[in-house]
C-alpha cells in the first residue's frame, strides 16, 4: 500500500462540553511534584514542580518493563538467576530454580511490582543488573529524558541519590510505553493468571494500582513507594475518546490527586469532527468490466481535542490498482489523522461498488468461421 496524497483535514466543531471546571489550585495537590499531560499534543495541562528531580520508586519499572517487552522471545521459558531474585521489597514470589517467561516477568513488574521480576529480567537481557541499568539510561537519553537517571531496575532507594527523574520525564516515558501494545495490555489488568515455578504452575497476580477501580477511565500504569521517594503514581486515563497522563511524586494522597486532576483536565477537551476535503477516491482495476472503481470513506470521524486546531492533517494511503473481481466494501486503504505529529484516528477506505471480470470474447467454432466466409 502506497501513500497517494497528503490532505489537510477540515475540522468543524460537533459538540463542546458545557462543563468548565475551575483550575486546580496547586495547594490542593498533595504531591511534591506533579504533571498532567495531553499525550497527543504534548501540552501540559497542570504542573507542580514538574521539572524537579525526585526519586520515583517503582514507577522505575515502566522503563524496565518496556525494555523487557522490546527484548523479544517473550514466551520462551528460562531459569531465573538465583542471585538476581534475592532482593528486598515487593515480590512476585520467584524462588531459586523457577522457570519463567519474559512476559510473565513483566506481569510481575507491573502488577505486584516485583523487584525480583525486575532483577531477573535485567540479568536475562543484559547479563547483569549493572549492564541493564546502562541500557535503561541509554534508552532514557534516546527519549530525551534529560533529567532522568537510573541506578536500579526496580526503583529501590540507593545511597548516592543518583536514582531520580521528574514528573515531566516520567510522563514522557509513559507516553512512549503506552505505544507498546503489550505494555498497554498488561498495565491495565486488575489481576492476571500467569505460570512459573519449578516446575511451572498457574497462579494469580494482583495489581497494586487501586486507581483502576476508583477513578473513571483509568487504564494503568504503575505505583511506587520507598521510604525516600514516598508514594509515587503514574497513571493514564481515557474518557470520551481523549487520553491524559498524570504523574505524582512524593504524594501523600496520590489517589485523590489523580482523580482531581483528571476531573479538571477532561473538561478542557472538545469533541470535534474530522472531515476530508473529499471522501471519494478512484482506483484502477485490471481485468475488470470497467477500468476503475469508486472508493469512499463513509464513517464519520470524531476526536476529542483541546481546541479547534488547524494542524490536524489527514494522510491517505491507498492501493495503486486492484485485480478483478472486486467485491463491494473491500478495504483498499486508510486515512490516518494526525495532530501535532501524533496519530489520533484511522479510517478505512473501502470500495463503493463491485467490479466483475471483463467478459472474454467466445472463440468461434470451425464451422462458424467457414459460415462467416460465405456470408
Amino acid at each position: 500500500m502506497k501513500i497517494l496524497s497528503f490532505i489537510s483535514a477540515l475540522i468543524v466543531s460537533l459538540t463542546a462540553f458545557p462543563l468548565c471546571a475551575d483550575a486546580v489550585d496547586i495547594a490542593e495537590i498533595s504531591a511534591k511534584g506533579a504533571v498532567l499531560l495531553d499525550p497527543v499534543s504534548g501540552e501540559i495541562l497542570f504542573a507542580k514542580n514538574a521539572e524537579q528531580k525526585l526519586p520515583m520508586a517503582s514507577t522505575t519499572k515502566i522503563m524496565s518493563a518496556l525494555i523487557a517487552l522490546e527484548s523479544g522471545n517473550l514466551d520462551e521459558e528460562f531459569v531465573v538467576d538465583s542471585d538476581a531474585i534475592k532482593i528486598e521489597g515487593s515480590s512476585m514470589g520467584l524462588q531459586e530454580g523457577d522457570r519463567v517467561t519474559m512476559r510473565t516477568l513483566v506481569h510481575g513488574m507491573l502488577l505486584p511490582s516485583g523487584n525480583d521480576a525486575a532483577n531477573a529480567a535485567a540479568v536475562r537481557i543484559s547479563g547483569s543488573v549493572g549492564n541493564f541499568v546502562q541500557l535503561m539510561n541509554d534508552r532514557a537519553a534516546e527519549m530525551g529524558l534529560d533529567s532522568t537517571h537510573f541506578v536500579t531496575p526496580s526503583g529501590l532507594d540507593d545511597d548516592t541519590d543518583e536514582h531520580y527523574s521528574t514528573p515531566l520525564d516520567m510522563a514522557k516515558l509513559t507516553v512512549e510505553a503506552m505505544k507498546n501494545p503489550d505494555f498497554r495490555d498488561i498495565c491495565r489488568k486488575y489481576n492476571a493468571k500467569v505460570k512459573f515455578g519449578n516446575p511451572p504452575y498457574e497462579r494469580w497476580l494482583r495489581n497494586s494500582n487501586k486507581l483502576l477501580n476508583s477513578c473513571e477511565g483509568v487504564i494503568g500504569v504503575k505505583t511506587g513507594f520507598t521510604d525516600k521517594a514516598k508514594r509515587c503514581l503514574v497513571s493514564a486515563c481515557e474518557r470520551n475518546g481523549a487520553t491524559l497522563i498524570c504523574v505524582t511524586l512524593n504524594a501523600p494522597d496520590d489517589w485523590l490527586d489523580h482523580s482531581r486532576l483528571y476531573d479538571y483536565g477532561f473538561t478542557m477537551f472538545e469533541k470535534q469532527r474530522l472531515n476530508l476535503k473529499s471522501n471519494e477516491f478512484s482506483i484502477n482495476v485490471v481485468g475488470g468490466e470497467q477500468d476503475d472503481v469508486l472508493c469512499t470513506t463513509d464513517i464519520p470521524q470524531v476526536a476529542m481535542l483541546r481546541d479547534m486546531a488547524d494542524d490536524v492533517d489527514a494522510q491517505v494511503y491507498i492501493d495503486h490498482f486492484l485485480y478483478a473481481p472486486v467485491a463491494e466494501n473491500t478495504v483498499v486503504g486508510k486515512v490516518r489523522y494526525s495532530y501535532n505529529g501524533q496519530v489520533i484516528s484511522e479510517q478505512p477506505i473501502v470500495t463503493a461498488e463491485p467490479v466483475e471480470y471483463e467478459a472474454a470474447e467466445r472463440e468461434q467454432s470451425f464451422w462458424e468461421k467457414i459460415k462467416d466466409i460465405f456470408d
